[in-house]
């Protein structure tokens, strides 16, 4: 088989950082060694995730969006590679809204200030068959923990989804070993049969908690911004944020708001172009 060259941008958005291609046909079927080989930060470029943009899949997108985290393994979306991807958009056709389809549904990207991306997410998905969960559960405080019976170290998370499956344990405990452990563990438990990213939440005021997800099929990233927007919606959810709140991750701030009237959570943040180059799959 003859291999195929494509021109690649390395963006980051909040640290979050990603290879993009775009390709002139829908479909595009990367294998994961391939995706394993592009992602690894001595065998590629490197990234978190693998984003392919392709024609709009109806008539109402600008484009879509596909997505693959590092260990090969296709995702629905992806909250920070939306910024990113709008970004690109709206650079090339010079307006200032575009509509992106991804697996777990159409967002829409619009300028903030700035190199700041606002993109709307959608309203979370509560019902714990939509998560999903492998039993019912109320997704407000699922029956989950870490540590003895009698004394867990963190129990009791929210449950979202946000186009992929999230949950949110609300701790102080958020350093390297604890969350990587932790992490670890409760991504692939039996109770979420899709998997899940975990999210260790501060609260450290009603408009402000520090975040730090492990992301499902990533690992430990400097910002997952569905990740926010799921805690922000758990956080509500238990009375301790208002709709609105500042969440600062490793790679920088995520301004994230659940709108009252629509449902739908809004997530700003920045985006930044970090170089170009060529890749062979």
């Amino acid at each position: 088989m003859t291999a195929t060259r494509l021109p690649y941008v390395k963006m980051n958005g909040a640290g979050n950082d990603f290879i993009i291609l775009r390709v002139d046909a829908p479909g595009l079927d990367l294998s994961p060694e391939t995706v394993r080989r592009l992602c690894g930060r001595d065998t590629g470029p490197g990234c978190d995730q693998l984003i392919v943009i392709e024609p709009p899949s109806g008539p109402d997108e600008t484009a879509f969006m596909r997505v693959w985290n590092a260990d090969g393994g296709k995702v629905e979306t992806c909250g920070n590679a939306l910024r990113c991807v709008g970004w690109l958009l709206l650079e090339a056709a010079g307006g200032d809204r575009a509509v992106i389809g991804t697996l777990g549904g159409a967002t829409v990207a619009r300028r903030a200030d700035g190199t700041r991306i606002e993109v709307d997410m959608g309203a979370p998905r509560l019902d714990w068959r939509e998560v999903p969960l492998a039993e019912e559960m109320d997704t407000r405080g699922i029956e989950l923990q870490v540590g003895p019976v009698d004394a867990p170290l963190i129990h009791t998370p929210g449950a979202v989804s946000m186009g992929n499956p999230h949950v949110v344990f609300f701790t102080d405990r958020q350093d390297d070993d604890f969350v990587r452990g932790a992490g670890s563990l409760i991504e692939h438990h039996p109770l979420f049969p899709e998997g899940v990213n975990v999210g260790f939440a501060h609260v450290l005021a009603p408009d402000h908690i520090r975040l730090r997800v492990w992301e499902r099929g990533a690992g430990l990233t400097q910002a997952c911004g569905t990740g926010a927007c799921a805690a922000l919606v758990a956080a509500h959810r238990r009375g301790l944020t208002g709709r609105s709140a500042t969440l600062a991750l490793d790679g920088g701030d995520l301004t994230i708001r659940w709108d009252e009237t629509t449902d739908h959570v809004f997530m700003t943040g920045p985006v930044a172009l970090d170089g170009t180059g060529t890749v062979t799959l």
